[in-house]
């Protein structure tokens, strides 16, 4: 009467057991950009280095593993559909009488 469920069985279609392709193609553009920068942009200036790698470390920090949520651009966008998505939510408590009267009284 024992049941083995595996503790997480999406992570045996993920890449590497922890990305989806989208967020692959996401941290290879922000490196592909960042790349293109450093080999195009003068870095002279501190702010200016700063500017020309944010791609690559935005994206980096976005497909970073979070637990409870798969990573930070799902937290985003989770946060974005529940502040502009009507919520209403059904009170299903203990004390809940589905409309009907409290003949307890």
């Amino acid at each position: 009467m024992n049941y083995l469920i595996p503790a997480n069985t999406k992570r045996g279609q993920l890449i590497l057991g922890l990305f989806r392709p989208f967020d692959l193609i996401l941290f290879l553009s922000g490196v592909l950009v960042t790349v293109i920068l450093l080999a195009f942009m003068p870095l002279t200036n501190t702010w200016l280095t700063i500017l020309v790698v944010s791609p690559a470390v935005i994206c980096g920090l976005l497909v970073t593993p979070v637990p409870y949520y798969h990573n930070i651009l799902t937290i985003i966008i989770e946060l974005y559909e529940f502040c502009t998505t009507n919520q209403k939510y059904y009170w299903k408590g203990w004390c809940f009488m589905n409309g009907k009267e409290n003949h307890w009284k």
